[in-house]
């Protein structure tokens, strides 16, 4: 039985109160029903908004809260165009949220991302609309205090409610600490049931909603970022745990609490529902149940279109400016069968920044396409979708080759036949992709390959023995005892993926004595490239005399079975 239960009925009226909470994470910018280019339908918020009304309509609008835990300020050009181009009025997403009537939002590491500037600026313009930008866990280094509101109470149906938010306490291993300066960030346990505790014995609400931009994991108590099932599991005096970060629509109840991940980009709608029996003054009776709602795309809500238009248009405008000519079709779904002209593109814009001899980089767009042709700037995001700055970092050449020994293990299986997987990929068991759909079992984002030296991977052999470097690109003798120049997104020079870590054995907390130079982010770079050659020609992007060659070998062996898994991947 929960605290909450215990200690927070006093006062209440006699009779039974139903209230219902809905959830969105994750959304990454799916906030307009059409795309730029095309005017192709997509899932939003607008869709998200009108099955949200229904339930109010239909159950009352004082019986339903609406929160989201995080991930709202990247992803799209739409964020990235009011992030950083239209800065002076109040930001959309503040908008957004007020018209939807978002009772909390909860900060994600992706808002973080974004830097102080902007989302500071989102934090006043939200308090602005009575909507609190929640983060209890990150902690202010001047006075031990949050950066940003820890909790709120709302009276919902005769109900006080307390939703309490937390965010990634893993943000070190994702940025650098200049983008949030002045503050640290505490495990999400014990931190949250401490604060919990603390928060009833104030308050006193029939209800309470804890909302974390954490994954849901595995429950092993092992990750830090991935503490949602061990909250779960370990939580007392909370209704509804709402979790996020992994993108993987998810529900489970356990006795007195339920989880909810809605996934990402406004698919699904996570619901909660609470129903109650007061008599005597007294509560005598509490359900609960969890479920999640698959998002209409088509049924977009109509006044929340129009009253956004002017926005959308001015993104669209924005987005369709012209930056250069492609002479070649680019598939991001390349970068996973061997050298692509995609990944060519990145390692260039890498090798470019001085003192880089070597560049590590991941296809970040799972199955973009680009057609040849007028480049505008909505293909930039296809191309580079995150706002990752780049570094350089020195590294040995021990280094070097266990940190590809790490991220090809992740992508690939050993195989000792011609009839065997090489890509590693399996079937089902994850919602993001359904029960017969083929995926990767890892994350693609952290399948770095390297440009400036000559390379095999052989897919016959083990872990640690797959990487074999001959020789820099200029045909330079590769030393594992001598030190290179490394160029990496901030998010890998921080520990994400944890290629530096776990594969190169190197301790990211000190990564600063590491880095010898910072750049832009890599979009910018890919604009500023665009300036200055106007043109994307594949034969100078694909100079092997700069990015050097690497392949799977035996080739008999390894191409007929990437050919193989990647006709599963993409059904072709």
């Amino acid at each position: 039985m929960s605290v909450a239960f215990l200690v927070c009925s006093c006062g209440l009226r006699n009779g039974e109160y139903v209230l219902h909470l809905l959830t969105t994470n994750d959304v990454h910018g799916a906030w307009f029903d059409s795309s730029y280019v095309g005017g192709r339908v997509k899932n939003s918020l607008y869709a998200v908004n009108h099955y949200v009304d229904s339930v109010r309509s239909v159950d009352g609008k004082d019986n339903v809260m609406l929160v989201d835990a995080g991930d709202c300020l990247q992803g799209d050009n739409a964020p990235y165009y009011y992030n950083y181009v239209d800065t002076v009025p109040e930001h959309l997403f503040a908008r957004l949220a007020k018209y939807m009537k978002y009772d909390a939002i909860t900060v994600g590491n992706h808002d973080i991302e974004t830097g102080h500037k902007v989302y500071d600026r989102v934090d006043r313009d939200l308090k602005d609309e009575g909507i609190p930008f929640l983060a209890a866990n990150a902690i202010r280094n001047d006075n031990g205090k949050s950066y940003f509101q820890d909790y709120v109470c709302v009276e919902k149906g005769g109900l006080k409610v307390c939703i309490l938010g937390f965010t990634n306490p893993n943000m070190k291993e994702w940025l650098d600490e200049s983008l949030f300066q002045g503050m640290e960030f505490r495990s999400l346990i014990p931190f949250v049931q401490e604060e919990v505790d603390k928060v009833v014995r104030k308050e006193k609400p029939q209800v309470v909603v804890v909302s974390v931009h954490s994954e849901t994991g595995d429950g092993d108590g092992k990750v830090l970022e991935n503490q949602g099932l061990d909250l779960l599991k370990s939580l007392h005096g909370v209704d509804f745990l709402v979790c996020s970060h992994d993108h993987r629509p998810f529900v489970k109840q356990e006795e007195g609490i339920c989880l909810i991940n809605s996934g990402s980009h406004s698919r699904f709608l996570g619901q909660g529902t609470i129903r109650l029996k007061v008599r005597h003054h007294k509560i005598v009776e509490k359900k609960l149940s969890c479920n999640l709602i698959k998002v209409d795309a088509d049924e977009a809500d109509p006044k929340m279109r129009e009253a956004f238009h002017k926005d959308f248009v001015a993104v669209k405008s924005f987005t369709m400016t012209k930056v250069g000519v492609l002479t070649s079709d680019l598939d991001t779904r390349d970068s996973y069968s061997g050298m692509s002209g995609y990944m060519d593109l990145i390692h260039i814009l890498s090798l470019s920044c001085k003192p880089a001899r070597i560049s590590f980089a991941a296809p970040l767009t799972y199955d973009g396409h680009v057609d040849a042709g007028t480049l505008i700037y909505d293909d930039l995001f296809t191309i580079y979708p995150f706002e990752n700055q780049l570094y350089v970092v020195k590294m040995s050449g021990k280094e070097i080759k266990d940190y590809l020994e790490y991220s090809y293990d992740g992508w690939i299986r050993t195989v000792t036949s011609k009839t065997g997987h090489v890509l590693n990929i399996v079937k089902g068991g994850d919602s993001r992709f359904g029960q017969e759909k083929w995926h990767f079992a890892n994350r693609p984002y952290n399948f770095d390959s390297a440009a400036g030296i000559n390379y095999t991977v052989d897919v016959t052999k083990p872990f640690g023995e797959r990487i074999a470097i001959s020789s820099f690109a200029d045909g330079s003798g590769f030393y594992q005892d001598s030190t290179y120049a490394v160029a990496m997104t901030s998010y890998r020079a921080n520990g994400g993926g944890n290629l530096l870590e776990k594969g190169a054995g190197i301790n990211t907390e000190r990564i600063q004595d590491r880095i010898v130079a910072r750049y832009p982010e890599v979009r910018d770079l890919l604009f500023t490239y665009l300036k200055e050659k106007h043109d994307l020609d594949p034969v100078a992007i694909g100079d092997t005399k700069i990015l050097g060659e690497w392949e799977f070998v035996p080739a008999e062996i390894a191409q007929p079975a990437i050919r193989a898994d990647m006709a599963l991947l993409f059904d072709k």
